[in-house]
Parts: C-alpha cells; structure tokens; sequence
C-alpha cells in the first residue's frame, strides 16, 4: 500500500493547522506575532506567542470521527478541565483570553488552554505519577458534568477499525487480526452497554476518570506537575486510566489510592480494561497512513498482547 502520508504532507498538514489557530485567535481579538509549535503528534499544539495562550489542533482522527463528535469531546475537556482548575487541582486551565468552547475554522476545531512554561531538563516519573492519578481521581469524584460510559474505548471506532482491516494484510497479521475480532465479540458488549459492565463486574463502582492514560500526560512545568489533555474524559472504573501500565504503577496507585480513603485496583478489573485497551492498540493501526510512525509506536503493545490471556479472561 502507498497510502501514507509522505514527510512534506505531514509538514503541510501542520502548518495548515497553525494558520487555522492563529487565524481564529487573531480573529477574536488575539495578538499573534509568533506561533511555535510545541507537540505535534495526534494533535499540533502550538504558542500564539506573545500571548499566554496555546492552541490544540487535533490532527489525525478517525473517520468515525465527525465535527459534532469531536465537539462535544472538547467542550467536555473544557468544563473538566476549568472546573478542576477552579478548585484548586493542579491542571492546565483553558485560557481565559478565549471563549472556553471549540473553535471551528476550515477543516479544523481547536481549544485554547493557558500557556505554562516547561520544566524540559526534568524526566517523567512514571511511577510517581500512577500514585498521584488518585489525587486527581479523588479529585474528580465531586465533577457532576454529564459524561457518558466508558466513551473512552470508543467502540464505534474499534468495530470499524477491525473491520476495515480486513483490507489492510500490511498493516496486521491475518491471525492477530482473527484473535482481534473474536475478543471483541466478547469485550464490545461490556464496552457499549453499562448494565451488561455492571452485570458482569458487581460491586465496581463508576466515577468520572481522565479516560487517556493520565500517568503520561501530566505535564512537568516550571512551576509544578499539572494534569493535562483531558479529552477522553469519561464515567469508568478507576483501573481504566492504569491500563496496560503494569505491577509497579498499579502499586503505586494503590498507595496513592489509600491515601485518599479510595478502593485499590482490581485484578479482574485490571485484566478488562488491558484486554480493551490492546483491542485500541490493534485498531489504532487504522490511523498509520496519517501518522507513520505509529507502526513502531504500536509493536510493542501488540508483542505485550501476545502474551496476555484472550480477552482478560473473560472467553474464547
């Protein structure tokens, strides 16, 4: 297949991205002298500088995706986010130079967040963070915002995703792809249906959580550690945002977890949402056309999956 996109459609579609967000912040008022791109991976992140202000351009998505989707994920990002920020958690807030709600302009829907300084000579502490994903779902307990059940996993995207590769033999192998699809059909109705998650897992409860691996998205700023990109926000159980993360960041959650007067992980909770999030990982080969490098990005979480039990456990 030559349908990948080639190094200067990549640069092409990120600098189309960063006209869109300093044309919309310049249209509402905004003075952009310099826009510096700051993270551009599934999404340009970019500084409307002088201004404080960085604008997040989600670039590569799924076709299942449409406008009035990825609106409504944003605009739950956005409540999330500054409700947060208003009771004192540590996260990025969105900006208040900007309207707090999606920005539509071209082809492109964009949020502005607060522009907070770097602290680049710091390494990620993986470890330390799993222990203070409690602090925030501590924290998140209280949020009362409408949010939908494990919206997160994204179902919709995953059964397409299966079943457009089918087409794909260069993308996964036939018989990864067989196991794929037969997980599925045991994990996708716990997925889409709460009362069947319910039925099958008594006793867990269900409490709004980051929905996007929140050990890797705290950023380090100069100024301290704050939880960010909250855009799969979503209502889970707790080990949802511990997935795939193994024993030693389980165990520092559950610290972190005792901590806060909150329940540890659960191991059969555990083994679910790691089978779903595998299945992800396999649909997420979909998206490589529009990001190459996630062929390398992927293979260790399929070789992980190798090696997992088929589907958590829970069926053959």
């Amino acid at each position: 297949m030559t349908d990948f996109a080639t190094p200067r459609e990549l640069a092409r579609r990120t600098s189309a991205a960063v006209d869109a967000a300093v044309g919309a912040a310049r249209d509402r008022g905004l003075i952009v002298a310099d826009a510096t791109v700051l993270h551009d991976v599934f999404s340009v992140v970019v500084h409307l500088a002088p201004a404080p202000v960085v604008a997040r351009i989600p670039t590569v998505l799924p076709p299942t995706e449409t406008p009035d989707t990825l609106a409504l994920r944003q605009r739950a990002e956005l409540d999330v986010a500054g409700w947060l920020a208003a009771r004192g958690t540590p996260v990025i807030p969105p900006s208040p130079l900007l309207p707090r709600e999606p920005v539509r302009r071209g082809s492109f829907s964009m949020t502005f967040w607060e522009y907070l300084a770097e602290d680049r000579d710091r390494a990620p502490d993986y470890v330390a963070n799993s222990e203070s994903v409690a602090d925030l779902h501590a924290a998140l307990r209280e949020y009362s915002g409408q949010l939908t059940f494990l919206s997160a996993a994204d179902p919709q995207f995953v059964g397409a995703a299966l079943a457009q590769l089918e087409q794909r033999p260069d993308l996964v192998e036939a018989a990864d792809l067989a196991r794929a699809q037969r997980e599925w059909r045991v994990l996708e109705p716990l997925v889409r249906s709460r009362a069947a998650f319910e039925a099958a897992f008594p006793g867990i409860d269900l409490q709004p959580i980051h929905g996007d691996s929140p050990p890797a998205n705290i950023f380090a700023g100069v100024d301290g550690d704050r939880y960010s990109d909250f855009e799969l926000i979503t209502l889970g159980p707790v080990e949802w945002d511990l997935a795939a993360l193994g024993p030693e960041h389980e165990a520092a959650y559950d610290r972190g977890a005792l901590r806060n007067g909150m329940r540890p992980l659960r191991e059969d909770m555990l083994r679910f949402v790691n089978a779903v999030g595998m299945l992800r990982i396999i649909a997420t080969l979909t998206l490589t056309p529009q990001l190459p490098e996630l062929v390398e990005w992927l293979r260790p979480g399929i070789e992980q999956w190798h090696a997992m039990p088929f589907a958590g456990g829970l069926g053959d």
